[in-house]
């Protein structure tokens, strides 16, 4: 089958011949699992734009495990995902919320893999006052200046 695409990158609309070998849900979410000339690809059902069929037959490879290679995919992709590191201390109960163990003694201290600046900032934003970013300093520096923003527009 043809299938077109939305994707996150330009160019965002793509056209790809593919060879659709199944359908993973995770968490509430579809995908399919193709192989193509560029190799086996997962694309996001709801970012497809149209479906042509093709007369052609194909087969699944020998051997090929759908379960194995959802698993590797998503161990691939985290890798892919997190390009860089935060130094936190957290409270308790924001080490409860990011799934750390929290020390005895109150705060703990721990190294967190992050996406962006952008996205880290958004996260730990929501974890509010049970949590201090120590480093990288540009993360540090954008959420001390949200949360002068933030002090600025409820004080008054």
């Amino acid at each position: 089958m043809v299938l077109r695409y939305r994707r996150w990158r330009a160019p965002e609309e793509i056209e790809r011949r593919v060879e659709p070998y199944g359908l993973v849900l995770k968490a509430g979410r579809w995908y399919l699992v193709a192989g193509g000339p560029s190799g086996i690809r997962t694309y996001r059902i709801d970012q497809l734009l149209g479906l042509r069929p093709l007369e052609e037959q194909f087969g699944i490879p020998d051997g090929f495990d759908l379960a194995g290679h959802w698993n590797s995919h998503l161990a691939h992709f985290r890798v892919r995902l997190h390009t860089g590191e935060a130094l936190v201390r957290l409270t308790p109960e924001g080490a409860r919320r990011l799934g750390a163990t929290p020390t005895s003694d109150g705060w703990t201290e721990a190294r967190v893999p992050i996406e962006s600046i952008d996205h880290a900032h958004g996260e730990f934003l929501r974890l509010g006052t049970e949590i201090e970013v120590m480093a990288p300093a540009e993360l540090r520096g954008r959420i001390a200046q949200t949360a002068r923003t933030l002090t600025t527009r409820y004080e008054g």
